[in-house]
């Protein structure tokens, strides 16, 4: 884990714990994952955004990406980068606390690095039931409430 922008931890104290707990809750549902390595970066918008452009040709910040690891001796499944500036612009524009915005981006990102995907709407209504799922044991509250289109 490493937090490259301080305005994280400025804003959300607890940041590492919480990312920590959330990627460990994700885990702990699948459990017949083998290896368990995961890179967290809390970073800013320009560096997600250099990010996306350089592995994804989409040049604009994002809120998570993720990015799976192949099959390795060491049991690295995968990084996870977040841009503070979106992120919190999100949790501000939805009024959700960051520290639960923050759980639910990194819970995302993780089943990503699982092989999730919302592309089709089957996929997109499995994951964020998972998300739900994993989400309430955390004490966060349904990050779609509210969503009249669920994403």
């Amino acid at each position: 884990m490493e937090i490259e922008d301080e305005a994280w931890t400025a804003a959300a104290p607890e940041a590492e714990a919480l990312v920590w707990r959330a990627a460990q809750a994700v885990l702990d549902a699948h459990e017949d994952i083998e290896g368990q390595g995961i890179v967290i970066l809390l970073t800013d918008d320009d560096s997600v955004q250099a990010l996306n452009r350089d592995f994804r040709q989409k040049d604009y910040a994002t809120n998570v990406l993720s990015f799976p690891s192949p099959p390795n001796p060491e049991g690295q499944i995968g990084d996870i980068a977040l841009a503070y500036g979106v992120c919190a612009r999100e949790a501000a524009e939805q009024g959700k606390p960051l520290d639960h915005h923050l759980q639910h981006l990194v819970a995302h990102g993780v089943l990503h690095l699982l092989g999730y995907d919302h592309e089709g709407d089957d996929e997109a209504e499995a994951m964020e039931s998972l998300e739900r799922e994993i989400l309430a044991g955390l004490d966060v509250p349904d990050p779609y409430a509210g969503d009249e289109q669920g994403r």
